[in-house]
């Protein structure tokens, strides 16, 4: 086979690429739900599907009546350590978040970020976004659930969540 010498320019994108291809790779294994997580379980129900899941101590709370009172063990995701924590509202399940601390990291978490897009992307098609010189976010319709991806990029406190929570749905006299 003859020496063929590659432009440098052809080197680096093809470096990049496989690069890109490992971050890809290293966020698809976390993103689905624990297996047999569901939106609108019980916390019996997960209790039973996650056993090491545990009640927090000071359990956030969200508009609409969430409560965050349960969490899991951290997932490693896309390069970061992700925190799950299951809320609930009127006793189902509504919403699971995924938070990652990215302060330490030397992009802020951007990285982490652009590899969920990419996974969110591949598992549910083209995203709405937006991007202001703080943050990034990125969203999905699966039927009835709505999935996110937010980074924060504030170095002292940058960090990159995943959201999967229950669709709302309202008519526009509520609005």
């Amino acid at each position: 086979m003859p020496n063929v010498r590659l432009p440098a320019s052809l080197i680096l994108l093809r470096a990049f690429a496989a690069s890109g291809a490992f971050l890809v790779a290293g966020a698809l294994h976390a993103q689905a739900l624990p297996p047999g997580v569901h939106l609108g379980m019980s916390a019996e129900e997960l209790q039973a599907a996650l056993t090491a899941a545990e009640r927090v101590q000071r359990p956030q709370r969200l508009s609409g009546g969430l409560v965050g009172n349960w969490r899991a063990a951290p997932v490693e995701m896309a390069g970061l350590l992700f925190e799950p924590t299951f809320f609930f509202a009127a006793s189902e399940l509504r919403r699971v978040e995924y938070v990652a601390e990215a302060q330490s990291t030397p992009d802020s978490g951007a990285s982490a970020f652009a590899a969920l897009v990419q996974w969110g992307r591949g598992a549910f098609g083209t995203e709405l976004a937006s991007r202001d010189p703080g943050s990034a976010y990125a969203a999905w319709v699966s039927s009835d659930t709505d999935v996110y991806v937010q980074q924060v990029s504030d170095p002292r406190r940058a960090s990159v969540r995943l959201v999967y929570k229950a669709r709302q749905l309202r008519d526009g006299s509520e609005l």
